[in-house]
């Protein structure tokens, strides 16, 4: 059997969903891309999606949190933002993040809190955009 040529590769994440008071959602700019979408990022061996979450809050926006403490929401495929061809497939979770307050770090150049309305003029990853984004 001859594999479909148009299937997306996949490339696997987790990714959080931070809301504040307000409802916004926290989204975050790597450098060099154009696209805003949730923190998070791809698993090093051996993790487990919380744990991978954990990790990347805590390198990317300076976030401490327990990955048991995270509420998992589930599996989601979405176009992948910054690389043509892929698709990405984010474990998600919820993250209660208390009174922290997000910082960029490592290779994060931005953050903002949006909803849909305050975001209509940036770019948005498809994931955040179809699934997660707030009215």
């Amino acid at each position: 059997m001859i594999p479909d040529a148009t299937a997306p590769r996949l490339i696997h994440v987790s990714a959080a969903v931070i809301t504040d008071a307000d409802g916004r959602l926290l989204l975050v700019r790597k450098a060099g891309t154009t696209a805003f979408m949730q923190p998070g990022g791809k698993p090093e061996p051996g993790e487990s999606p919380a744990e991978t979450l954990a990790r990347e809050l805590a390198e990317e926006v300076g976030l401490r949190v327990e990955p048991d403490a995270l509420e998992p929401l589930g599996s989601f495929t979405a176009t992948a933002a910054n690389e043509p061809g892929f698709a990405v497939v984010a474990d998600v979770f919820r993250v209660d993040i208390g009174d922290q307050r997000p910082i960029p770090d490592a290779e994060i150049a931005e953050l903002r809190w949006v909803t849909a309305a305050t975001a209509s003029g940036i770019e948005v990853a498809p994931l955040a955009r179809e699934f997660f984004l707030p009215a």
